[in-house]
């Protein structure tokens, strides 16, 4: 900041940052904007690379691995203020603080804090909403949900983040709006949920998710298990209601919260298999296909995993990981039948599963009983065994499409197949 007022351009603290300081709190990164162009910010910082179609920003890069991101003031269009409502329109116009603010999502998100006088500057009433707890959209949330309808996701994150209350009419809105979820990117959907899961405040954000029907977008199999409530409120006790889905799904969901808290990490495929089992358990009857074996089982994995091709298309979930949450999901009876035995059978015990598999099985044991959180084994102790090398037949051996290739490919996500 110091160096583009010297360079002379004017230059702000943003968004989260700000929010997270006047919170007392330590923010996770950090964001400028300021009216010098993207060219203009590559001179200044050689350190640096532009990104971005839509928006163009310029990522700053330092010792460790930090990235600032730098943003140009954008205008306050007239798009947006009085155009029609399409989804995601183009618009990349300079402009003033003033315009570049009520261009933001939340008012709780569009302070600017200033070095000239160590100063917060807000535009949009962003003060009063911190003081009073609130989330409330920028605008007429109706409008601003039509043009960028992820601007919901966002909402109930950080009233679930940061335990604030949803204004009544940016509510109104969200619940009159879901569906338009439908009209974004596919990638768009993911990483906004990606955000959710490992926040540790997933448990809070299904309340607000389920509340305002989102979770039924991101999760439509859930949408005939759980009752549904306009209120939050509904679901304080879910883990005391008669509904053993619910219930177990927001075990799991508390189960998850601690592990981010605690700052324990567990692989992605893992997550989903742990999200989706309580829709599993009801609609499979889980636990009763323990003693299925050859055919009968083999028919029962596929009937899963083409349940869960269809439940998970519109996520883009890669197939090598859908495979991991399909054998995580349907060896989990199989442990079951076996977790009161001395000793596990040898045959299972050298399976490349299962050290994930009963990994799983104590992480379902402990939402289920409410126990303490099992010891897990580190990312590289459960990682599928090399295949053996062929004993005949040529051509090239290919490894296994699993959570391990998954991972050196990128993770959970990426291209359908």
């Amino acid at each position: 900041m110091y160096r583009l007022r010297d360079a002379g351009f004017r230059a702000y603290l943003v968004g989260g940052g700000v929010r997270d300081l006047m919170l007392g709190r330590i923010p996770k990164d950090f964001d400028i904007s300021t009216d010098a162009h993207p060219g203009e910010l590559r001179k200044l910082f050689r350190n640096s690379r532009i990104i971005g179609k839509r928006f163009r920003l310029v990522q700053v890069f330092y010792h460790g691995g930090k990235i600032i991101e730098v943003s140009t003031f954008r205008c306050r269009s007239e798009y947006e203020e009085n155009g029609g409502d399409e989804v995601l329109a183009q618009n990349n116009t300079f402009g003033s603080p003033a315009e570049d603010a009520f261009r933001r999502d939340l008012t709780i998100n569009a302070l600017f804090y200033e070095i000239e006088n160590f100063t917060v500057i807000d535009f949009t009433g962003g003060v009063r909403d911190l003081e009073d707890r609130i989330v409330r959209m920028v605008g007429d949330p109706e409008r601003r949900i039509i043009h960028d309808p992820v601007r919901m996701m966002r909402a109930i994150r950080h009233a679930a983040r940061q335990g604030f209350a949803v204004e009544p009419a940016t509510w109104a809105a969200i619940r009159a709006n879901v569906d338009k979820l439908a009209l974004c990117p596919v990638s768009r959907i993911r990483d906004e949920f990606m955000k959710d899961l490992k926040s540790g405040a997933l448990a809070e954000w299904a309340k607000l998710a389920l509340a305002s029907t989102i979770f039924f977008a991101v999760f439509p199999c859930y949408e005939q298990l759980v009752p549904g409530g306009e209120d939050a409120s509904f679901y304080d006790a879910a883990e005391q209601q008669d509904n053993a889905t619910l219930a177990l799904l927001f075990r799991i969901l508390r189960l998850i919260d601690r592990f981010c808290q605690e700052g324990k990490a567990l692989a992605d495929e893992m997550l989903f298999a742990l999200l989706l089992l309580p829709w599993a358990m009801a609609e499979f009857d889980l636990l009763s296909h323990s003693s299925q074996k050859g055919g009968e089982g083999f028919r029962f994995t596929r009937r899963l995993r083409e349940a869960l091709d269809a439940n998970l298309e519109h996520l883009g979930i890669k197939r090598a990981s859908k495979e991991e949450i399909t054998l995580l999901l349907a060896n989990l009876p199989l442990f079951a039948l076996h977790v009161a035995d001395k000793e596990w059978p040898r045959w299972l015990a050298r399976k490349s599963y299962f050290q994930r598999g009963l990994t799983f099985h104590d992480l379902y044991q402990a939402a289920a009983a409410g126990t303490p959180l099992p010891e897990i084994a580190a990312p590289e102790e459960v990682a599928p065994a090399r295949p053996k090398r062929r004993r005949s037949g040529g051509g090239r051996r290919r490894g296994p499409r699993t959570a391990a290739f998954a991972a050196t490919k990128g993770g959970i996500f990426g291209l359908k197949k």
